[in-house]
């Protein structure tokens, strides 16, 4: 009976080692699909291109500028960016962090180009978007926000 309890008992924790590999897998996985969307996100501005970034945004994405206002639905967030045109775009310091399907990209975007009225933009901002994985297994961006930075 002993032996019996001993094996059930290495069973159970080689099943549970196995679910935290399995799991300590997921993050990588979703890091990697989460910095693809950002990194598309990134030639969407590179290119003009919105259309590219349609894709990536939640129906109901929320999304907080530099300038504190507040935008709400897919159709606004866009509209805002085909406001501008930008002439040169980076990132820095891209990083995401999984939290089951929820993942957190912070980074610094720094931009130049001119507004819908002609007028020239140098931003530098950091970025906090928040991802989370819908059904099969795609990742949408739920809210973005940005923090203006000295140049």
């Amino acid at each position: 009976m002993r032996t019996t309890n001993l094996i059930v008992g290495l069973l159970a924790v080689l099943a549970a080692a196995g679910a935290v590999a399995a799991q300590t897998a997921t993050p990588g996985v979703a890091e990697q699909a989460v910095t693809a969307a950002e990194n598309l996100w990134l030639k969407s501005q590179q290119t003009n291109n919105v259309d590219l970034v349609a894709s990536l945004m939640a129906d109901k994405v929320v999304e907080t500028t530099a300038e504190g206002e507040v935008l709400v639905g897919r159709e606004a967030v866009l509209a805002d960016a085909k406001t501008v045109t930008w002439s040169s775009v980076t990132y820095a310091d891209l990083k995401v962090t999984v939290f089951g399907h929820t993942a957190i990209a912070t980074g610094t975007f720094v931009g130049k180009g001119k507004d819908a009225a002609g007028k020239t933009l140098a931003q530098k901002v950091r970025f906090t978007d928040t991802w989370v994985e819908m059904s099969a297994g795609k990742w949408l961006c739920v809210a973005t926000q940005d923090t203006a930075l000295k140049m």
